[in-house]
């Protein structure tokens, strides 16, 4: 997984590496990852405070 990942302001579902970071970063599903980047969009404050969680 490349490094710059945490770092990013936005998440890529459809880079595996990345869903799976941010999953377990929040603590959920792909699945719930990507209903939340459908929902909101794919930027990570707007997807972390959608499911709940800082953004950091």
């Amino acid at each position: 997984m490349p490094t710059e990942l945490h770092d990013k302001a936005h998440i890529d579902v459809f880079d595996r590496a990345a869903r799976e970071h941010w999953a377990l970063r929040f603590g959920v599903t792909e699945e719930r990852l990507r209903k939340a980047v459908r929902m909101v969009g794919s930027r990570v404050t707007s997807v972390a405070a959608y499911l709940g969680h800082p953004a950091r």
